[in-house]
């Protein structure tokens, strides 16, 4: 006779309290691991926001040095235009490599042990 029991499925984190996330939140680890986020997220959004804002600035204040033809019909405003999309990719990479290697395994670790795993 068949049974229409649930199939055996992993246990169910455990629901850390307020004080618990509380403690987290101040522990050393908690401030190591957003320093880490910080010192690298930071900088890039600063560094990128920067690029963006030249070149904003040299479309409206430099349209010669803009208009500058390259070859054929590309110009210096094209490629630092097509330049913005590739600094797009290439830090979201980069912060996806970074978060991998070294955020990853420091949440995953306090995650693990708020939930009883560890």
């Amino acid at each position: 006779m068949a049974t229409d029991a649930p199939p055996p499925s992993k246990a169910e984190p455990r629901l850390p309290s307020t004080e618990e996330f509380t403690a987290v939140q101040q522990s050393a680890e908690f401030g190591e691991l957003r320093r880490t986020h910080r010192s690298f997220a930071f900088p890039l959004t600063i560094a990128f926001i920067a690029w963006y804002l030249v070149y904003v600035l040299l479309s409206n204040y430099a349209g010669d040095f803009m208009g500058t033809k390259l070859f054929g019909n590309i110009n210096v405003a094209l490629v630092l235009g097509l330049a913005q999309f590739l600094t797009t990719f290439l830090i979201a990479w980069w912060y996806s490599r970074h978060a991998a290697a070294k955020l990853d395994p420091k949440a995953d670790a306090i995650k693990a042990r708020m939930e009883g795993g560890a």
